[in-house]
This record gives structure tokens, C-alpha cells and sequence, in this order.
């Protein structure tokens, strides 16, 4: 399986993926980014699809459409999101139906959406984690892959819950996507 890491930020995920041997064919950022670099390190294609726009009248069909047309291109398998900011359209998950993943920094179904780690903390739970799960036009909604507990401290803030998060979520997500190559399926 060929596998392409989607991310629009630092590059932690991918830097771990392609740290642990994982056979990365492919990384694509919607804008410039540390990853880029991280991925220049690693020996690893890099392509930049732009996302230039961030306004009510945004069009994430064409946006998806560019993403996909340079998944085709490079004959991509499966797709890990790894930070990736733009929520894709209907037509990526056509053109890999079961084969993109993603991790969330929360037990899903608890806490989806962009900040599982404040609205966990806001919440007041004691235990929180990271999900591994199969990506869906539905925001955090697919089938779990995997998960583990974070235990939330009574120190914690935001940045210290998250960042003992993605330390967890770094060695979850490359354990699981090497297990899908593995398997050759994601499921």
C-alpha cells in the first residue's frame, strides 16, 4: 500500500511515522509548514496544495478535488491525516472509501471537533486520551481504530494535557497505520 501523510502543521506526526521506517510515499500540506521541511528530511515527495482561502464562500469541493487529483497522481492506497487543517469534501472519501485515517486528541465519541483538549478539561473529566480512527465525511465520526488513556492531571492546562497526548497519540497513530500496511486493509 502506498501512503501519503496529509499535514498543515509542525510535522510532529509525520516526523514520527517516517522516524519509525514507515514507507511514506507521499507528503501533502494545504499550506507552508514546518512539515514541509520534516518532510524534506526524511527523503520524502512533499506537495503543497494550497488552501488560499478561508471564507464563508471557501470551495471545498474543488480544494478536494485538487487533493485527490495529486493522490491519483502518485497512485496513493491510504491516506493518514496527520494535523491536516482543511476539512475534506465528499469526493476524497469516494476515492478512498475506508482508506483515510485520522487521530483525535480525545476518547471519541467524546469531545470531536477541533479542541477535544479544552473541551475535555472544560468538562472536568479525569481521563481523557487519542483516538485512531477511520475518517468520514462526519467531523471524528468513523469506525475506531484505536485508543488509549491519558490520565488528566490536577495541574494540567491545555498545553501540558496535550502535549503528554500527543506523545501517546505519535506512538498510536504509527503503530496502527503500520499495522494497516501490514494487513494490507484497513479494517
Amino acid at each position: 500500500m502506498r501512503l501519503a501523510v496529509l499535514a498543515s502543521g509542525s510535522g510532529t506526526l509525520l516526523d514520527a511515522m517516517a522516524g519509525a521506517g514507515l514507507p511514506i510515499s507521499l507528503a501533502m500540506v494545504d499550506r507552508h509548514c514546518g512539515a514541509e521541511d520534516v518532510a524534506t528530511r526524511h527523503g520524502i515527495p512533499c506537495e503543497v496544495v494550497e488552501r488560499t482561502d478561508f471564507s464563508s464562500t471557501f470551495d471545498r469541493d474543488a480544494f478536494t478535488g485538487r487533493v485527490v487529483d495529486v493522490l491519483a497522481v502518485h497512485r496513493i492506497d491510504l491516506v493518514a491525516m496527520a494535523g491536516w487543517g482543511t476539512i475534506l469534501g465528499p469526493a476524497a472519501f469516494r476515492a478512498f472509501p475506508g482508506r483515510i485515517v485520522n487521530t483525535h486528541p480525545a476518547l471519541l465519541p467524546s469531545f470531536p471537533g477541533w479542541h477535544g483538549v479544552r473541551d475535555a478539561l472544560a468538562y472536568g473529566v479525569k481521563v481523557t486520551g487519542c483516538t485512531v480512527h477511520v475518517a468520514t465525511e462526519e467531523v471524528d465520526d468513523g469506525p475506531i481504530l484505536a485508543q488509549e488513556a491519558v490520565p488528566v492531571l490536577p495541574d494540567d492546562d491545555e498545553a501540558t494535557l496535550h502535549e503528554r497526548i500527543k506523545a501517546v497519540e505519535r506512538r498510536l497513530y504509527t503503530e496502527t497505520i503500520r499495522r494497516i500496511l501490514e494487513r494490507g486493509e484497513v479494517a
